[in-house]
């Protein structure tokens, strides 16, 4: 019975021995994964936090500096040629901020938006080409440039040399149509009557006119681009 007992105890205490081992086993295990793996992930968390952190005073940094950021007026497309020493100019900005104009680089002219942000003003001319641009103003802050536009302003009536045919001529039978030849400003048009007559690329102009019986008047008709016009008035007879 005593040596039952004994060897009872013995197996026992091999099982608490061997428990116990496996318990330490255990402890060095989780000991181990912590090390390698808790720690780093840790480490790598704490960087996370840290670029968000980063990241929020980047981003209200550059909010704050958008803040300070102000769109140019937009100008609306003018006439690209006048022969009026004004022009009528209107845009869109900002609501109640004051557009400055700048016609060839010098500051002419300053207007105020209305609520819905557009505006619109009488703007004077220099003869030639006007380039014009804008600047919005506001609370002591000012925009870039706009984009620019451009107005050719023209007061000048297109040169008109006829070269055929002359006042008074008159046209046989075998002559029903009259050839309408002369020589005008560069980009002018010219009608005969009404009509469009061909322009080349120097400027010289063609025209042939239908005759009818008797006297027939021919006006002739210069225009340039600005509007100004020249006329010159002539009569040629056909007898048939």
């Amino acid at each position: 019975m005593a040596r039952r007992q004994s060897r009872l105890n013995r197996i026992i205490e091999k099982r608490s021995k061997r428990n116990l081992i496996l318990n330490l086993l255990g402890i060095i295990a989780v000991i181990f994964l912590i090390i390698k793996v808790g720690i780093p992930l840790l480490v790598n968390f704490s960087l996370f936090i840290a670029n968000q952190k980063e990241n929020t005073i980047t981003s209200q940094n550059t909010n704050s500096n958008d803040s300070s950021f102000m769109s140019p007026p937009v100008l609306d497309p003018p006439p690209t040629a006048t022969n009026s020493a004004k022009v009528a100019l209107s845009g869109t900005g900002s609501p109640n901020q004051t557009v400055r104009i700048y016609v060839n680089n010098g500051l002419k002219d300053e207007v105020l938006t209305k609520k819905d942000g557009t505006f619109s003003l009488i703007q004077d001319l220099e003869k030639g080409v006007n380039t014009i641009k804008a600047k919005s103003e506001s609370k002591g802050k000012e925009s870039d440039f706009s984009q620019s536009v451009t107005v050719t302003y023209i007061d000048t009536k297109p040169t008109l040399d006829l070269t055929s045919p002359s006042d008074g001529q008159t046209f046989s039978k075998n002559q029903n149509t009259a050839p309408i030849s002369g020589k005008t400003s560069a980009s002018a048009k010219i009608t005969v009557n009404g009509f469009w007559a061909i322009v080349d690329e120097n400027s010289n102009f063609s025209y042939n006119l239908p005759l009818q019986n008797g006297e027939n008047q021919i006006k002739i008709t210069a225009t340039d681009e600005a509007g100004n016009t020249t006329e010159k008035n002539l009569k040629v007879t056909y007898n048939p």
